[in-house]
């Protein structure tokens, strides 16, 4: 799987699971204060991730993922992504 795969399937896990728009997806959103993630939002979130990306995320690893690019990061480090 490609990074640009990775980042379009985790664009598609917040527009249809977390109803974000599109445009706010920069790299560098930060999941609580430009996206409005909460909590709960984020264990959601790591399911949704597990399921679409067949990998676990360690719960410290999902308690560093603050930004969208921490999430593509872990993706891309679990299935050994090319760029």
């Amino acid at each position: 799987m490609t990074f640009e795969e990775i980042v379009s399937g985790v664009h598609g896990i917040m527009v249809e699971g977390f109803e974000i728009e599109p445009e706010l997806l920069a790299p560098e959103a930060h999941l609580r204060d430009d996206l409005g993630l909460d909590s709960l939002d984020g264990v959601d979130l790591v399911v949704a991730i597990e399921k679409r990306f067949s990998v676990r995320i360690e719960e410290s690893e999902a308690r560093a993922m603050l930004k969208l690019s921490d999430i593509t990061a872990a993706i891309q480090k679990r299935l050994g992504a090319t760029a």
